[in-house]
């Protein structure tokens, strides 16, 4: 059966997400299994905080508010009643927000709004600025 490219992708973070997890409770990782399973619940702290701060820019709190009904929205791609995987479409949409967030606020502020273990945000925030930081071309840097 030939899938939607789409599909595909979903399908390989889920696969991807379903082994880090369990890699790391197996490795006696389980403090970060844990932060990994508390992500979307700090990131929904993080983006109330953010609404709420005067230093964040409009356009920012814009697209904070979509993700922020998408994440309380009961609709998903996969259902959240699936263990682990049922967050993921979240946890893209969440990134993805975050990313844009980074793009037009300074660090400072997403880390005084960050309630989780600063060592994941600092992992998160690496892994949602992949293609550079504020607008610059990755090859200028």
């Amino acid at each position: 059966m030939d899938l939607p490219l789409w599909a595909d992708i979903v399908l390989v973070f889920i696969a991807v997400w379903i082994v880090v997890v369990v890699v790391l409770v197996i490795v006696g990782r389980v403090l970060l299994a844990r932060e990994l399973a508390l992500l979307l619940p700090n990131l929904i702290r993080l983006f109330g905080g953010l609404l709420r701060d005067a230093r964040v820019p409009l356009r920012a709190k814009i697209v904070l508010a979509v993700a922020s009904v998408w994440l309380a929205s009961p609709i998903d791609l996969i259902p959240d009643f699936i263990p682990i995987v049922g967050s993921l479409d979240d946890a893209v949409v969440a990134g993805l927000a975050l990313r844009f967030v980074l793009r037009t606020t300074d660090d400072a502020v997403v880390r005084e709004h960050w309630r989780g273990d600063p060592a994941t945000l600092e992992r998160l925030l690496r892994l949602v600025s992949w293609g550079g930081r504020r607008g610059t071309p990755r090859a200028l840097r």
